[in-house]
Parts: C-alpha cells; sequence; structure tokens
C-alpha cells in the first residue's frame, strides 16, 4: 500500500510538486516520511496533519494515511 503526501504553501514550490505516492513500508512516522522523501532532515517547525488532523513529526503513519505538510503558519 501507499502513503499519499500533500504540500501546501511555499513547500508546494520548494519541492515542485503539490502531491507524492510513497510505498508505506518501513515508514512508520512523520518524521521517517518527510526524511525518506527528502533525502533530509524535516524543515524547523515544520507542520504536519495526518488523515487532516493535526499531527506531531513523531505521529504515526500506516498504509493508506494521507500525510500533508504546511510551512509554518502566522497570523496577522
Amino acid at each position: 500500500m501507499t502513503i499519499t503526501v500533500h504540500y501546501f504553501a511555499r513547500l508546494r514550490e520548494d519541492v515542485g510538486r503539490a502531491s507524492d505516492e510513497v510505498p508505506s513500508d518501513g515508514i512508520t512516522t512523520v518524521a521517517e516520511l518527510w526524511q525518506h522523501l527528502h533525502r533530509a532532515p524535516p524543515p524547523p517547525r515544520l507542520m504536519a496533519a495526518v488523515n487532516q488532523a493535526h499531527a506531531r513529526l513523531d505521529s504515526a503513519v500506516a498504509d493508506g494515511d494521507e500525510v500533508a505538510f504546511f510551512p509554518p503558519v502566522t497570523g496577522g
């Protein structure tokens, strides 16, 4: 199975695509998913959601999950 990944705002521009489909083999956390996709640790203050619920970088991911990555958000 796979994990579906979506990128929003500046992250979409930075990675050059809106989404990815990733085999879930061996990926157990949000941080591991980012590392697998980008061959680098998650950037500081990276925000994430798993199945449309806010998630921490150490949150679990599993087959069929949808993960979204967001840059830090500020309000005004």
